[in-house]
């Protein structure tokens, strides 16, 4: 019989190529509320759907905001590099309590796949996946990889 805690404790790696960031990640937040720990792997060919001067508007309106926390440092930080991008997506959907902290910690995100899960088979996400660059009606999907707003933002990969 298999216990809670051996359940728990296993650990779903997720290959996130051409996987939608937000179907996605709200999949991974569900799965780390629940206890699970999630690995994802080659995040930087994670899709974020919409037009290039729609998807940079709104990254670069995270970078340019301001808080005033102090008088000496009227600023915010948001990453820039891929695996950081995937990483605050992800988190910021998990409760800002206790649990949710706890839940966070259970996330890995790595750019390419690393030594450890090159011999793991991945989690497929169907719904979460780009199926054709084409709508039902025809129309072309316009998407971005995060590795492409990353070079965007100056965050290398």
């Amino acid at each position: 019989m298999v216990s809670f805690q051996d359940y728990a404790q296993e650990e779903t790696v997720i290959d996130a190529t051409n996987l939608k960031l937000g179907r996605m990640a709200s999949y991974v937040a569900k799965n780390l509320i629940q206890g699970k720990k999630v690995v994802i792997i080659n995040a930087e060919k994670t899709i974020v759907t919409g037009t290039k001067k729609a998807i940079l508007e709104r990254y670069l309106m995270l970078l340019g905001r301001s808080q005033k926390r102090s008088i000496h440092r009227p600023s915010v930080w948001y990453p820039r590099t891929s695996d950081k991008l995937v990483w605050y997506a992800i988190v910021r959907m998990l409760p800002k309590k206790p649990e949710g902290r706890a839940a966070a910690s259970r996330l890995k995100v790595y750019v390419d796949v690393p030594e450890k899960y090159k011999h793991t088979k991945p989690v497929s996400l169907e719904e979460a996946k780009l199926a054709s660059t084409r709508n039902r009606s025809g129309r072309l999907i316009r998407y971005m990889t995060i590795e492409q707003i990353s070079r965007e933002l100056k965050g290398g990969r």
